[in-house]
């Protein structure tokens, strides 16, 4: 496999390409958000009785921080992809992956700009929409540092970029296994416990807390929270990133490694 990196320009049709794609499906997309907004109202609701019960702070989060959390890892579900995602798998079981594999430009950072240009629409409407109701029903914490939004965004990038390197892994295992099924589930519950959706990673016991951080997940969106409440500032907040953009880089990486192992055994499937 030989192909170029894409050109800016080209990195730009591939993302506008993937934010167009997405935005067509309108009601899926309201109907999602929708139900980030119920179920956020239904978790909001129980971390504000467990503050409650513990005083009105809960591992440093009070009842603002802990809003804000809800909020923004409602938003970030379908940013991430914290579900599902196993478009790339079933092109390679179909062999449909052959057609990427034939294009000028390298397979990876192809994908790679159109899922930022599916984060990117689902930013509008998944991630704005469920953060503005929150806001509203039951108020967000706001930030008292300037440099918190842009610190914000950037971490918000690099999580999706994280959360792309670990999609591709578990698709590019279609090479081998092509039916990933079970591993795709097995990734699904690991990110949702390990990156925080479920709860903040800071309520896990310490050992489940530091075998958190030594995997990809805290990164895909305990991080960014971390960062949006500032729990994360200032030198504290720039590590932080800089451990996003290590894992981003390294799973990239063995993405496109593994991906040049799996092209040796690429299986046609269907014709």
């Amino acid at each position: 496999m030989s192909a170029a990196l894409p050109s800016p320009r080209a990195a730009a049709a591939l993302v506008a390409a993937g934010f167009r794609r997405y935005a067509t499906y309108r009601l899926a997309t309201a109907a999602g958000a929708l139900t980030n907004v119920l179920f956020g109202v239904v978790k909001v609701s129980i971390l504000f009785a467990a503050a409650e019960a513990a005083g009105g702070v809960i591992a440093g989060y009070d009842r603002a921080a802990l809003s804000t959390y809800t909020w923004v890892a409602q938003g970030m579900i379908a940013v991430i992809v914290a579900f599902g995602g196993a478009e790339l798998a079933q092109r390679v079981r179909t062999g449909d992956v052959a057609v990427d594999l034939g294009r000028p430009v390298h397979p990876v950072p192809a994908w790679l700009a159109e899922d930022l240009g599916r984060a990117g629409q689902a930013c509008l409407v998944r991630f704005l929409g469920p953060l503005v109701v929150g806001g509203l029903l039951f108020g967000l914490r706001v930030p008292e540092h300037p440099a918190t939004v842009p610190l914000f965004l950037l971490s918000g990038l690099l999580a999706t970029v994280v959360a792309f390197g670990g999609r591709l892994l578990v698709n590019l295992t279609a090479f081998w296994l092509l039916d990933v099924r079970g591993v795709l589930t097995l990734y699904t519950v690991a990110l949702n416990v390990l990156c925080g959706l479920i709860v903040p990673v800071a309520f896990f016991p310490d050992w489940l807390r530091a075998a958190a951080y030594t995997t990809p997940f805290p990164s895909m969106l305990q991080i960014p929270v971390d960062v949006a409440v500032e729990r994360l500032s200032g030198m504290d907040a720039l590590v932080a990133l800089g451990v996003q953009a290590a894992w981003a880089a390294g799973l990239l990486a063995a993405g496109t490694l593994v991906l040049r192992r799996g092209t040796r055994r690429l299986v046609v499937q269907g014709g």
